[in-house]
């Protein structure tokens, strides 16, 4: 498929009320307003595409630049086309699952993710934070590197709270990977997310709630779920 005819076809799947739902998450305009569940009928065609999936996030179109995020190649991405990707979200459903699930996907997760945790701009901190997080859910725990964790909930718990909005709600989910997804480091994990206490975050005109770290890591533990791995993080 072209970028023209998956734009015209995103189109079609579009709806005002699924558009005017986006709007009061933040989206900004360009986008037409399409449900994850319809466009995944085009990715069942397409499956990875690579220079389409390039083409559809650079249209600047929200739903195009989600659509691209799922058929992106993890294999032949490379890290400056990340780091744009990064730099050009458009929203936090891109720079916090787009950008980031296929960051952790890709051999640069790891990388990106430390460097991006320290940039200027918000939305790519939260793609690094995000990023760290996918990539915990993904990876053996025997690959990752346990110390360098240990010292990023350290850091969390020391800066957690005076960091901006959306900045805190990702380094809280980092909390919660790092406590289900990494049995070496749950009890740390919990430790972390009681010296930060209650995390508050401004969802905008929405029901959403920031999760309690303790309850949700703790609810996993009773459902069995704890250290298991996901084989991809996009979904």
């Amino acid at each position: 498929m072209t970028t023209n005819e998956v734009l015209k076809e995103l189109e079609t799947m579009g709806s005002e009320s699924t558009k005017r739902t986006f709007i009061r998450y933040g989206a900004p305009e360009p986008f037409f307003g399409v449900k994850v569940g319809d466009m995944k009928q085009i990715v069942k065609r397409v499956k990875k595409d690579h220079d389409l999936s390039l083409a559809l996030y650079d249209t600047g179109n929200s739903d195009a630049m989600y659509l691209a995020g799922l058929i992106a190649d993890e294999k032949k991405i490379s890290k400056a086309d990340l780091q744009h990707w990064a730099q050009n979200a458009s929203w936090y459903m891109i720079s916090e699952y787009t950008v980031a699930w296929v960051a952790s996907e890709s051999p640069y997760g790891w990388e990106l993710g430390l460097e991006w945790i320290d940039s200027a701009n918000e939305k790519i901190v939260c793609s690094g934070w995000s990023t760290l997080s996918s990539w915990l859910t993904i990876h053996p725990d025997a690959t990752l590197d346990l110390s360098a964790l240990e010292k990023l909930l350290d850091r969390v718990a020391a800066t957690l709270q005076q960091a901006p909005n959306r900045v805190r709600h990702t380094m809280n989910h980092f909390i919660i990977a790092c406590g289900i997804s990494v049995t070496p480091l749950t009890e740390k994990a919990i430790a972390t997310a009681k010296k930060v206490g209650v995390v508050k975050v401004n969802m905008g005109d929405t029901a959403c709630k920031v999760p309690d770290a303790v309850a949700y890591i703790d609810h996993a533990r009773q459902m069995g779920r704890m250290g298991i791995k996901k084989k991809m993080a996009r979904c």
